[in-house]
């Protein structure tokens, strides 16, 4: 047996993957600037999908996945996806319940289903599809 290297499989004590998850404080203020963003994209995409249709959905979803796809780049992982993705349903859902009086914010129109739908698919995507991992620049270069 050797002890040659297989890539992919450097999981030293330099490597990032041996290192534990750190939750700090700027961290945390990250995200939650991020989900107070998803609040406001949500509160900001249910008045423009009504009002603006069908140009108005189209950017209300674009600037949701704006939002969510933005966060995972800014903190490089998933967490910043999802941070924009949980205020983004909180807005819309307390936006879609009655008031006692009976006025309500989204009606029972396919803008309002596809903003919805839409908006859940598009956060699930960019939650799902991460951030491609950097190798550790021990593996990045074998030869050396």
């Amino acid at each position: 047996m050797s002890n040659a290297r297989i890539p992919g499989q450097n999981r030293g004590e330099g490597s990032a993957l041996a290192q534990p998850f750190t939750f700090s404080a700027g961290r945390a203020a990250v995200l939650l600037a991020l989900f107070v963003l998803g609040v406001l994209v949500g509160a900001a995409g249910a008045l423009v999908q009504g009002g603006w249709f069908p140009g108005g959905l189209l950017l209300a979803l674009v600037a949701a996945a704006g939002a969510f796809r933005g966060g995972a780049w800014l903190t490089r992982g998933r967490a910043g996806a999802v941070a924009p993705a949980a205020g983004w349903l909180v807005a819309v859902l307390l936006l879609t319940a009655s008031r006692p009086e009976g006025d309500f914010l989204f009606g029972a129109g396919l803008g309002s289903y596809l903003f919805l739908l839409g908006g859940m698919a598009v956060a699930v995507i960019c939650a799902t599809l991460g951030l491609p991992r950097q190798p550790p620049a021990s593996a990045a270069r074998l030869g050396k």
